[in-house]
């Protein structure tokens, strides 16, 4: 098998065992409302783990004998793997306790209008404008 198929693999056991710990059957707090911006905050979070990578990489290259304190790039890259998934279930709309009325960025959504209510729409739309264009006839030309 391929390391990087390995990789995912861990990946996945990683999100199960971290999701049993962050959404337990016992806590009312589900998956989504560790996202209130939706991608916006999850693209946030990765862009930390990124920095973390970065800052721990140059340590490294400045120091030789330098050892990460907390997590190593591994975690991180695992880390990184798992909230890309969480990107993908968002844009899906399957996150555990998305709002479906919600957009990719957790913001209510317009619902869409009916044909019957586009034309009435349209119609009133288009009356509008001719009042505008008729009242600056009469103000421009006296018509």
């Amino acid at each position: 098998m391929k390391e990087s198929i390995r990789v995912l693999q861990e990946c996945a056991e990683v999100q199960t065992k971290k999701g049993s710990d962050y959404q337990n059957e016992h806590s009312r707090i589900r998956q989504v409302d560790y996202y209130p911006n939706g991608v916006a905050t999850l693209l946030d979070i990765m862009h930390a783990k990124m920095l973390r990578m970065q800052s721990v990489v140059a340590a490294m290259q400045s120091d030789p004998s330098y050892e990460a304190n907390f997590e190593s790039i591994e975690d991180s890259a695992k880390d990184l793997i798992n909230y890309a998934t969480f990107v993908v279930e968002y844009t899906r709309g399957k996150m555990d306790g998305q709002k479906p009325d919600h957009d990719f960025l957790n913001r209510p959504m317009k619902p869409a209008l009916s044909p019957f209510a586009q034309n009435i729409k349209k119609g009133v739309e288009e009356s509008a404008l001719k009042s505008v264009a008729a009242e600056k006839l009469h103000k421009d030309f006296g018509l």
